[in-house]
């Protein structure tokens, strides 16, 4: 399903309205209605009285639209306005003076603690208060109404995205309400998807209000919640070369887990062939407990990490390969970061860039020459960066990142001319061409050290098993994420570990191959339909 920013879908409103005469009041009885029917399915409405509260926007219009729905169902209503309702306008207009003329109990609000009695006796609470258009901290009459909102213990359903909650971020600007459902209208809006919003939002749904097709699903639009790909058959006559070759370059002495995690889940995932590129002095370690690896032991530096003088020997092994990973483990040696640097320019396969492989090419971006050969390196290029990598990446703070990570992260994938997966809750896979995929997999018990190796091997085996790249990539991030869904329901999120992951890899991909059952089916359509 596509989603849209908060300007995407205002234009969306505008076309609506001005390209396809549909009326702007229709619009917003049609989400009214929407929201009516989600409350609908949760619980009854006949003789259940609701706490509605509206702000003085569209927003506000369209629960004035819900409150008259609830009215004409048998619900009891207390409605509150926050803010002067001659400030409504159109469509928000016509609907306040029907709430009126039904004389429905209309009150505005100008002390929060007027709210009290209602939220202590009402069966549930509407949401209208500020929607999708929020661009500075609540404070005020809306901050203590929210507050209040969120200590009254009611089920809440919040109107197109929690109020206090941005759009365009998921960013919870200053205090926001904490809803048991939210209908979005439209398409959902990227604040509905993305942490912290999404958490706050409850069940999502949303409706098209009688928006086109040719609206909401338009090519135009960037960015989309992954749907999990279809992997290419299994040939019955494959050897291992049928399935990939891959090449790590990784591993430094006291790192022997993430070269191992990262070539290890290259095979768990279905790829066929991993040759591990490590200083000699430490394949003995990783060997001990991954001996279907095929290792390439290296010169080392003094420190041992793996040495410049390298370089040819693994220039020419890459040429071999199907698919590269340089990074894991690598430590942040001077000379195997220079010879990280260079590789990166050099190597002609698809090469992915982890941990230290990162840092060290983002020193090498902060100069316009290196960052115009890298841009036109000779195969794809990958990125695999947490949060803090992402900044060493584009010299950005993680608050600077936090506040617009689609935006950021469209522009630094068409700088670099990289496949980025910015990873965390919900990680985000972007291209340089600024579409951008919302992974809904995976869980916080992936957060420890480990997990983001085998991320790098997974998404190498989804080339290895016939993906186009840039299919592999978010696949390889839906399958890992996966694989630690199904780690967390064994054993629980809490003491996971990536050797946990690693284990449930083969599961994933059979999963992936036969069809997910029907909870994580609904755990992953993370949008329900109305």
């Amino acid at each position: 399903m596509k989603v849209s920013t908060v300007a995407e879908m205002r234009a969306m409103d505008r076309a609506a309205i001005e390209e396809y005469g549909i009326p702007e009041l229709l619009l917003m009885e049609n989400a009214g209605l929407a929201a009516c029917q989600v409350i609908e399915r949760r619980m009854e409405i006949a003789g259940h009285t609701f706490a509605i509260f509206c702000g003085v926007g569209n927003n506000g219009g369209d629960g004035l639209v819900v409150a008259r729905q609830l009215h004409a169902r048998g619900g009891r209503l207390h409605v509150f306005i926050l803010g002067d309702p001659d400030r409504y306008q159109g469509a928000a207009a016509v609907n306040y003076q029907a709430a009126r003329r039904l004389g429905l109990e209309v009150v505005r609000l100008e002390q929060a603690d007027g709210a009290v009695p209602a939220l202590a006796t009402c069966d549930a609470v509407v949401d209208a208060l500020l929607g999708t258009g929020l661009t500075r901290d609540v404070t005020g009459l809306y901050a203590a109404v929210i507050a209040h909102i969120n200590a009254s213990g009611k089920p809440v359903f919040s109107i197109d995205i929690p109020s206090g909650v941005n759009g365009d971020t998921g960013q919870v600007m200053g205090v926001a309400v904490q809803a048991t459902a939210t209908i979005t209208f439209g398409l959902p809006k990227v604040g509905n998807l993305l942490y912290p919003g999404y958490g706050l939002g409850g069940e999502l749904w949303v409706s098209h209000i009688s928006f086109p097709p040719a609206l909401y699903d338009r090519a135009e639009l960037p960015i989309a919640i992954h749907t999990p790909l279809s992997l290419p058959p299994r040939p019955p006559d494959g050897h291992k070369g049928t399935f990939g070759q891959a090449l790590f370059i990784a591993g430094a002495a006291n790192y022997y887990g993430a070269p191992y995690y990262a070539a290890a889940s290259f095979l768990r995932a279905g790829g066929g062939y991993a040759r591990l590129a490590a200083p000699a002095p430490v394949v003995p370690h990783i060997a001990a407990v991954g001996n279907e690896i095929v290792f390439l032991p290296q010169a080392a530096t003094d420190a041992g990490s793996l040495a410049y003088g390298n370089k040819e020997e693994l220039l020419e092994l890459c040429g071999r390969m199907d698919f590269v990973v340089m990074g894991p483990g690598l430590s942040l040696h001077e000379e195997t970061q220079q010879l990280v640097r260079e590789l990166a320019l050099a190597i002609d396969r698809p090469l992915l860039l982890d941990g230290d492989g990162i840092t060290a090419v983002a020193h090498g971006l902060a100069d316009e020459g290196y960052r115009v050969a890298f841009r036109q390196a000779p195969a794809p290029r990958i990125f695999t960066p947490h949060l803090g990598e992402m900044a060493r990446l584009t010299g950005l703070s993680t608050a600077q990142l936090l506040a617009d990570r689609i935006q950021r992260l469209q522009h630094a994938c068409a700088d670099f001319n990289a496949i980025i997966v910015l990873k965390g809750a919900h990680s985000l896979v972007g291209y340089p061409d600024g579409r951008v995929f919302i992974n809904t997999s995976g869980n916080s018990g992936m957060a420890t050290a480990g997990s983001g190796d085998v991320l790098t091997g997974t998404i190498a085996a989804m080339t290895g098993l016939g993906l186009p790249v840039d299919e592999a990539v978010r696949q390889g991030v839906f399958v890992h994420g996966l694989a630690g869904d199904l780690a967390a329901q064994a054993m629980g999120e809490d003491g996971m570990t990536a050797r946990d992951v690693l284990a449930h890899l083969p599961q994933a991909v059979r999963l992936c191959r036969q069809g997910l059952p029907p909870e994580l089916q609904h755990r992953y359509n993370v949008v329900r339909r109305v």
